[in-house]
Formats: structure tokens, sequence, C-alpha cells
């Protein structure tokens, strides 16, 4: 619990030091790219179909309730089993998923995506309404289920790096939700946003939890 609380105002911050900020503006230049370019608006008349559709709305479901049933099985085992790998994979994932909405939350504040219209009629996805919380923080960009899937991920994958078949797991795992919300509740865009900064919080969890005494397994 303490290297929980000590470490997340840094973790926060390592967020944006030094390389980490470049793919942040990676993520903004993609996001210019694939609005201007037509891509999103593409992308969401082509999913328009209900086959497709039922498949992928149980991930803004799943993606609600995994951030907040994993990080407390894990430290709720680990703590009857009495495994510190287990515990502090379970304080990592929970700081990730916790970092991992409020940053996306943040950007949603002040870019102000508008959501996904109800019919192909009208071209939407061009619509950003910068400022302060002019959109709010549950729709917009990036996609905040698709960053604390990807931050909780790969802190995993970070965490345990001869677990090949875990590694994949989670990946396959946070792929399946920002595709997911992408058809569903989110432009094509803000998946891919939300990818990169989740990816760069797993990164930063990951190695700031990490230790030469972390078990090779959970």
């Amino acid at each position: 619990m303490k290297q929980f609380f000590w470490t997340l105002p840094l973790n926060i911050i390592g967020c944006f030091k030094g390389r980490m900020i470049i793919w942040h503006i990676i993520a903004i230049i993609l996001t210019v790219i694939l609005v201007v370019s037509g891509f999103d608006w593409a992308y969401f008349c082509f999913t328009r179909k209900p086959d497709l559709l039922a498949c992928m709305w149980p991930a803004a479901v799943i993606g609600q309730l995994i951030p907040l049933t994993v990080p407390l099985y894990l430290l709720l085992i680990g703590s009857v089993t009495e495994k510190p790998g287990m515990t502090r994979t379970g304080w990592a994932t929970g700081q990730a998923a916790l970092i991992g909405w409020f940053l996306a939350s943040f950007y949603k504040a002040f870019t102000g995506r508008y959501h996904l219209p109800h019919d192909i009629s009208t071209d939407t996805s061009h619509i950003f309404r910068f400022g302060f919380m002019r959109g709010g923080i549950f729709w917009g960009w990036p996609s905040s289920h698709t960053a604390t899937a990807f931050a909780m991920a790969v802190t995993i994958f970070t965490l345990f790096p001869k677990q090949k078949w875990l590694r994949v797991g989670v990946i396959l795992y946070a792929t399946y939700i920002g595709i997911g919300v992408s058809m569903t509740i989110h432009w094509f865009s803000d998946f891919v946003a939300g990818a990169i900064l989740g990816s760069v919080i797993g990164v930063t969890i990951g190695k700031s939890f990490s230790k030469e005494n972390l078990p090779a397994k959970i």
C-alpha cells in the first residue's frame, strides 16, 4: 500500500517525462490524420452491422468491470495466500486503472469530442469542443475504457517478462476492449489514442513496481 501512494504522483508525472511526451504527441498526430482523412467516419459507417455490434457491445461493460474487480481480487488473494508478488500486482494494476481513468478524463475535459451519432446521415467525427468541460468526461477523446485496459495489460506485461501466455492474454484482452468500444461508443481514433496513452502508463507503472524479488509467476 505504501508503494501505491508513494509512487502515484511520481508515476503520473513519469507519464509525461522524457520520451514519454513524444507518445502523447504521436497520439494527437494520429488522431488528426484519422479525422481529417475521413477514416474515422468511414470506419464508423462500415461497422454499423448488427451481428458485429452484438459481439462488441460486451466490451464496454467488461471494460468497466475489470479495472474495478481484478485489482481487488489480486489484493484479496495475495493477502490470504501471503504471496507478495500477487499483492504487488494488485496495487500496480489498481494504480494503472486509476491513472488511466484520470489522464483520459483530463484530456476529455479539454477536448470535448462529440460522441457517435445514432445514424450515418451526418458526419460528426470532426467535432471537438475545445475548452473546459464543454463535452464532459464520459464521452470523448481518448477512450478511457481503452486507456485503462492497456494501462493494466501493459503493467502486467512489463512485470512478468517470462510469462508468455499471460502477456499474450492481457494484450488480447486490452485489444478486444479497445476495438469493441471503437465500434460502439467511441471513434476509432479515440481507441488509438487510448491505447497509446494506456501503454505509456503501463510501461511507467510496470517499471516503478518491478522488483528483482518479484516472483516469475503470480
